[in-house]
């Protein structure tokens, strides 16, 4: 019989746009009862960014609350007596102003797992300040350590800060709180500061701050072009493969495989000699197409990959063998729960809600007659 891990836990999703909502989704997708509480006017501008938000927000329902009105804010509270976590994405101090703040939730929900979301989090002189994923990285040094030798700081289109420092940090963050929470009976508080996440993930630049008081220079660090047997290629045809031989073992069989036992010995090479064998490389691969490497190197057990694009790793066997691909309704391709747990099978419940969608159905559970949610719909506070 399928089983949901989070069947039962109820979301109060306050965030948008990018880092709280993908929080939320791996919640919704494993299970819970995720609520998006938007304000009555824009709510959740991720929609006006094409298929972002479609993308980010299946499994979940919306409910329209104006929080700064009293009536807006006495639901809400209402809604928070029987919730499990609540998400908030706002600057530092706001929901406290708005009377929705954890002290004041945790005084009618002692149970509760409070997380917010913030760039800077809430201590330190930078708790006030805007930032978007671009300046936690810039701030943190991860930015100074992304990009090829001798070029300029280069921008992810992965927003590192943003989703592993802010929507994985959390979601690590509020289960390890709701876990606690089951044994001791009350909630915590959950402060995440998307550029303290990041932070504590740059291990390698650390090690070298460690080593010789600086980090290496971009391009140059163990892991990130230093090694010409752990690099990026480009091939004949401007396409680019990745060799990533680290072990020993590795770098022999590849150089078997393309009969180059002379560079077997190179492992242990460095200087001039490193920066020689890196120009060979490059030389040896700019020879032929990327094609023409899968064929020669896929079925070596070397560490060889092609760089793919996007759209050709949708259709790479492999994802689509472990069902990373869950089209939406029309036929667009979303990503699947990438979490594979036994007794449980991802599915689609619902699509990204409307805006406030589920308004009248949420507060008829929580027990409002038809003529008390007319009065708040009249009011435009629900």
């Amino acid at each position: 019989m399928q089983t949901q891990p989070l069947n039962g836990i109820r979301v109060l999703d306050l965030t948008r746009l990018l880092p709280g909502p993908m929080c939320s989704l791996h919640l919704a997708d494993m299970g819970a009862d995720v609520i998006k509480v938007e304000d009555p006017g824009r709510g959740d501008y991720a929609r006006e960014m094409g298929g972002i938000y479609d993308s980010i927000n299946r499994n979940k329902r919306s409910i329209v609350l104006d929080l700064k009105q009293d009536s807006g804010r006495d639901v809400f509270l209402r809604l928070a007596e029987s919730a499990d976590v609540i998400i908030d994405g706002f600057r530092p101090g706001t929901v406290e102003r708005l009377g929705v703040g954890y002290d004041v939730v945790a005084g009618r929900n002692r149970r509760i797992v409070y997380c917010a979301i913030t760039g800077y989090g809430q201590t330190g002189p930078y708790r006030d300040r805007a930032g978007h994923d671009l300046n936690y990285l810039a701030c943190t040094g991860l930015l100074d350590q992304v990009g090829t030798r001798g070029g300029p700081p280069a921008i992810p289109n992965i927003q590192i800060a943003d989703l592993l420092g802010g929507s994985l940090s959390a979601v690590m963050g509020i289960l390890s709180a709701l876990v606690d929470a089951q044994r001791s009976g009350r909630g915590r508080y959950v402060d995440v500061a998307m550029a303290d996440c990041a932070l504590a993930h740059a291990v390698f630049p650390l090690m070298s701050v460690s080593r010789t008081g600086a980090a290496a220079s971009r391009g140059a660090d163990t892991l990130s072009g230093g090694l010409p047997w752990y690099s990026v290629y480009a091939t004949a045809d401007e396409r680019y493969v990745a060799l990533a031989s680290l072990e020993e073992k590795f770098w022999r069989r590849f150089c078997e495989a393309l009969g180059r036992r002379d560079w077997i010995a190179d492992y242990h090479a460095d200087g001039a000699r490193r920066e020689a064998l890196r120009a060979e490389l490059q030389a040896l691969f700019e020879s032929q197409t990327q094609a023409h490497w899968i064929a020669r190197l896929d079925a070596v057990d070397c560490c060889f990959s092609p760089v793919l694009k996007l759209e050709e790793a949708l259709q790479h066997t492999q994802f689509q063998a472990r069902g990373m691909i869950s089209p939406d309704e029309d036929g667009r391709p979303r990503f699947a729960f990438p979490i594979r747990l036994n007794d449980f099978y991802f599915a689609v419940v619902r699509p990204a809600p409307g805006h406030g969608e589920h308004t009248h159905e949420i507060l008829k559970e929580l027990g409002y007659g038809e003529s008390e949610i007319a009065l708040l719909t009249r009011r435009e506070i629900a």
